[in-house]
């Protein structure tokens, strides 16, 4: 989840507590634990008057935190802009996705971690390539196997279009056009739909085999 700022305290998972949603304090027996500031920063727009940066401690296993707080005020009135530790959000994959797709998804996550959103992307395209292309899909653009796994049936027809918008147009944004922004929740959409591409092609191994090698995509062992 993305970390949630309330009365000077962050709301946030936790790595050392195994990424459960915990609170990071900003005191300690009633004492602030540290902050420092300068003055005058501008930020997407706009310009406020404190940058400050101020140490928490997690709740439940005392961990530092770090966050960045804008203000015009004090710290308790600020706009969090960042937070540190971050924790890689990790969805679950089946045993029989390759080791190298494997590590391409993975990739992206850690990317995601430090809020890379246009490398997580990228990488979360290239998985979707590398999975189509492992499972026989080689011929013609990346918009051609999509299309060639759903008429196979493969994937459904609804999730080759997932493919199509969330992860091979937002991927072709950041490789081939000019520069933009790409948001947290774009590479969200990516990423839940690139984990259930994987499920579709290796959930049940035995079945999508037999289905592809019947549409010569692979060969019979």
């Amino acid at each position: 989840m993305k970390p949630q700022f309330a009365f000077g305290n962050v709301r946030a998972n936790c790595p050392d507590c195994g990424g459960a949603l915990t609170t990071f304090e900003h005191k300690l027996s009633g004492n602030e634990l540290g902050v420092t500031s300068r003055a005058g920063w501008r930020y997407r727009g706009r310009t406020y008057a404190y940058n400050m940066y101020h140490l928490l401690r997690c709740a439940g296993c005392s961990r530092g935190g770090l966050a960045t707080v804008f203000t015009d005020s004090d710290y308790l009135r600020g706009d969090l802009v960042e937070f540190f530790p971050r924790t890689i959000d990790m969805l679950n994959t089946p045993e029989q996705v390759p080791p190298g797709v494997q590590r391409e998804f993975r990739e992206a996550e850690l990317c995601a971690s430090v809020g890379a959103w246009r490398a997580g992307s990228a990488l979360l395209r290239s998985t979707l390539e590398k999975t189509l292309r492992s499972n026989g899909y080689i011929k013609g653009n990346l918009a051609d196997r999509i299309d060639e796994a759903a008429a196979d049936g493969a994937i459904t027809a609804a999730r080759s279009q997932r493919a199509h918008d969330n992860i091979r147009v937002l991927g072709n944004d950041v490789l081939h056009d000019e520069w933009r922004e790409v948001t947290e929740d774009e590479y969200d959409d990516a990423h839940r739909y690139a984990q259930r591409i994987l499920e579709d092609f290796y959930d049940d191994r035995p079945s999508v085999e037999a289905l592809l090698i019947s549409k010569k995509r692979l060969k019979a062992p």
